[in-house]
């Protein structure tokens, strides 16, 4: 395709909206995806020190 202008590439030819709609979406998950990732991971190194806890151990 030949666009004669910015916004002629921005509209993408009346898909505009749903295009870059979805860009922004998938960017948003790659950015959420690690970040979600990296707290479940916290997490379950948290609750497994807590399950091998020693009972016999004060603190």
């Amino acid at each position: 395709m030949n666009w004669g202008s910015a916004s002629e590439f921005f509209a993408m030819g009346g898909y505009g909206l749903y295009v870059w709609g979805s860009y922004i979406v998938c960017a948003a998950f790659m950015v959420a995806e690690p970040l979600l990732a990296r707290h479940r991971h916290r997490q379950a190194l948290a609750d497994a020190a807590i399950q091998f806890r020693d009972p016999e151990d004060p603190s």
